[in-house]
C-alpha cells in the first residue's frame, strides 16, 4: 500500500532522474574555478572527481564507508581556490531538481589525498527555514539563488590547505528506511591568511547513522522542527 510520502518520493524520482547535479565552478574574491565533472579528472579542476556518472547519491547504508566523504570512489583534485579565513566561496550547482528538499551543510577537513582519511569540523548548516509537509527548505533556498550557496571558511582558521565537503541531503525519500540521500561534494581550498585554528575532528563514516532523526525523516508530515544530522557545529 502506497504512503503519501512513498508517492510523492516515486514521482520525485521519476521525474528527476540524471537531474541531480553536482558543484560545476566554484568563486572566491572574483576567481572562477572548475569544479569537477563526475568520472573526469582534470589537473585545473579544484573539486574532487567521483564515480557519480549519473550525479547519484549515496545511500545511508553506506554512510560507514569511505564513499560519504567526497562521493563514491573519489579522487582527490589537484588545483586549489585561495582564499583568506573569514572570507566566501560560492559553491555554483550545474543544476538541482526543487523536488529534493532538505538540508545544506558544509565541512572543512585538513586536506589529505585519501577521502577516507580526512577529519572534518562542521562549519556551516542550514536545514528547516519554514512551514512543513514538505515545508521550505535550505535546499530551496540553494535553487532560488541560481543553483549556488555560499560559505565563509571560519576567521581563526590557519594558514594551509584544506577539504571544503559541502552537501546537500534530499528528503523526498527519507521517510523510508535507506530512503534519504547525500549529496556530497569536495572542493581544496587553501587558506592564505588568517587565524592560528585547523579546524578537524570528525571522520566522515561517523557522521551519520541511518536510523539518525535527521536521516529517516517523514518530509510529507505536520513537524515544527528538523534535526539536523552530524556532528556539532565547529565553533571558531
Amino acid at each position: 500500500m502506497f504512503t503519501k510520502s512513498l508517492l510523492v518520493a516515486v514521482l520525485a524520482a521519476v521525474s528527476s532522474v540524471n537531474a541531480h547535479g553536482h558543484v560545476a565552478r566554484v568563486i572566491a574574491n572574483g576567481v572562477t574555478y572548475p569544479g569537477a565533472v563526475p568520472g573526469n579528472v582534470s589537473p585545473q579542476s579544484v573539486g574532487w572527481s567521483a564515480n557519480n556518472l549519473d550525479n547519484g547519491f549515496v545511500e545511508p547504508n553506506s554512510a560507514g564507508s569511505p564513499d560519504i566523504a567526497c562521493h563514491k570512489s573519489a579522487r582527490a583534485a589537484s588545483s586549489f581556490v585561495r582564499v583568506s579565513a573569514g572570507q566566501s566561496v560560492t559553491l555554483q550547482w550545474n543544476t538541482w531538481p526543487d523536488s529534493h528538499k532538505g538540508p545544506v551543510i558544509d565541512y572543512l577537513a585538513p586536506f589529505n589525498t585519501n577521502a577516507g582519511s580526512l577529519s572534518f569540523a562542521k562549519i556551516a548548516q542550514r536545514g528547516l527555514v519554514s512551514g512543513s509537509n514538505p515545508g521550505r527548505w535550505a535546499a530551496d533556498e540553494l535553487v532560488s539563488n541560481g543553483n549556488s550557496w555560499t560559505v565563509t571558511i571560519p576567521s581563526s582558521t590557519a594558514p594551509g590547505q584544506y577539504v571544503l565537503r559541502h552537501e546537500i541531503i534530499a528528503l523526498h525519500a527519507a521517510g523510508n528506511q535507506n530512503g534519504a540521500q547525500f549529496y556530497p561534494q569536495c572542493i581544496n581550498v587553501e587558506v592564505t591568511s588568517g587565524g592560528s585554528t585547523r579546524p578537524s575532528g570528525t571522520p566522515a563514516t561517523s557522521f551519520y547513522r541511518s536510523n539518525d532523526p535527521g536521516v529517516l525523516f517523514n518530509l510529507y508530515q505536520s513537524f515544527s522542527s528538523y534535526p539536523i544530522p552530524g556532528p556539532s557545529l565547529f565553533r571558531a
